[in-house]
């Protein structure tokens, strides 16, 4: 499994029906990111109100903050496997709308917990366990949406239309740095401690609800209606239309794929997380920064990430997957560890490292922009859902959801202020060999021409 081959299942639809594919896969990923952003933004808040009994450090409560954010992290590819073993076998649709429930009532929960003083320890226990159920919907989300954006991409748009994931990804992160940022300006350090912490969380309700009306008018893809046609057919003719289809390709293909796709985004995975979301936490503990400091530098980030995201899914469209994600990767290696020399430089400009930061978000995005349509392309429809989503969360899972986690302890016990980039380029290093075995084997005009086909 590799690129696309004619009767692949990559089909597209009218391009109302793409639009609408568009809106509602992207407004689902969007609420996934601002929540994982607003808890990253708030990892500090967060690590105060529910993991400080008293007595206890507050470097021990941020490590405790970050395995929390670590565990949900762990259950998407569970999720990725549940819901996406669902989609391939009833539709995409179904599941979409079953993950942005359970998606807003977690998240939505979150803002009304009760805090460590008020129930003890019981506090830290239903943060966590609404986390999982995060977790859960979100490795469910991702494979689900991207199958429903690239199967109704026009030909040729594949690169273009599953970029608009990763876009909405930065939109999530910035709404979340921007509520975060408005809360810290309009409300007193002790109000936001008490209870302005809150108030994002509580806000993905109606966001939540306004993207389940969404996947309600959201039609089955075309490449999956196909599917269900032609099991249909096997089965009237006496086969078994699961698991003898002809489009099912062998266990052992399928897991090779996973692999090498999780570690073909991996790089975009950990210098994603660590750049976008673990870079205000470690700003304040490590650099020094005011809180308000950390969340410009943090949105500035996110600006340089989103920039690129769509140039890269459409240059990528025309030139390959392989070589805009591998410069990205490349970059990442090379500047990781000037950028934070940079940061760490008293005697630098504000604008100066504002600059750097941007130019940080920017080259993540290189990756973010085709990675999701490079990822679909490797599986047939008959186990997309599964197969994408399993790369995708296992590799968030392991360098994304961790990164807080292995970056503030490995600080702490090192005393080295360099960790950050030394993980960033590490990571995207292997990511850069295993794009390197991405074999493209169409130009752009030929592959338009066996999307039509197929």
């Amino acid at each position: 499994m590799g690129s696309p081959a004619p009767g692949s299942g990559l089909r597209g639809g009218g391009p109302e029906r793409s639009r609408r594919a568009l809106v509602a896969g992207s407004v689902g990923n969007f609420i996934e990111w601002y929540e994982f952003g607003v808890y990253g933004y708030f990892a500090t808040v967060i690590a105060a109100r529910f993991f400080t009994p008293e007595g206890g450090s507050e470097v021990e409560a941020l490590v405790r903050t970050y395995a929390s954010f670590a565990l949900a992290f762990f259950f998407r590819p569970v999720g990725a496997a549940l819901f996406g073993r669902l989609g391939d076998r009833v539709g995409r649709r179904p599941v979409l709308i079953l993950v942005i429930a359970l998606m807003t009532a977690a998240t939505t929960l979150i803002g009304a917990l009760p805090t460590y003083d008020t129930v003890g320890a019981l506090a830290p226990w239903l943060l966590t366990f609404l986390r999982v159920l995060q977790g859960l919907s979100a490795g469910g989300e991702f494979g689900g949406a991207v199958s429903v954006m690239t199967e109704f991409a026009p030909p040729g748009r594949r690169g273009l239309y599953g970029s608009w994931q990763s876009f909405t990804v930065a939109l999530g992160l910035l709404g979340g740095a921007g509520a975060a940022a408005l809360l810290a300006t309009v409300l007193t350090g002790a109000q936001l401690n008490s209870w302005g912490w809150r108030l994002p969380f509580l806000l993905t309700l109606p966001m939540g609800l306004g993207a389940l009306w969404l996947r309600l008018r959201l039609d089955e893809t075309p490449s999956f209606q196909a599917l269900r046609a032609r099991r249909a057919e096997q089965a009237d003719a006496g086969g078994d239309g699961e698991e003898r289809h002809p489009d099912r390709p062998p266990g052992r293909a399928v897991a090779r794929a996973i692999a090498l796709g999780a570690g073909r985004v991996m790089g975009w995975a950990a210098a994603g997380y660590t750049f976008l979301v673990v870079l205000p936490s470690y700003l304040q503990s490590s650099l020094n920064a005011t809180f308000q400091q950390a969340l410009v530098a943090t949105v500035l980030a996110n600006l340089g990430f989103a920039v690129t995201i769509l140039p890269a899914g459409l240059l990528s469209d025309r030139i390959g997957r392989r070589p805009v994600m591998l410069a990205g990767a490349l970059l990442v290696t090379v500047l990781a560890v000037p950028l934070l020399d940079l940061l760490q430089d008293a005697g630098r400009s504000h604008l100066l490292k504002g600059a750097a930061v941007f130019a940080a978000g920017a080259v993540v995005g290189l990756m973010a922009g085709p990675g999701p349509a490079m990822l679909s392309e490797m599986f047939p429809t008959s186990v997309r859902h599964t197969g994408l989503g399993l790369a995708y969360a296992l590799s968030n899972a392991v360098f994304s959801g961790c990164a807080g986690l292995i970056i503030t302890e490995t600080v702490e016990r090192t005393g080295s202020v360099d960790i950050p980039a030394y993980y960033a380029a590490a990571t995207c290093a292997v990511s850069a060999l295993a794009l390197l075995t991405l074999r493209e084997e169409r130009t752009p005009r030929a592959t338009r021409r066996a999307q039509v086909g197929s």
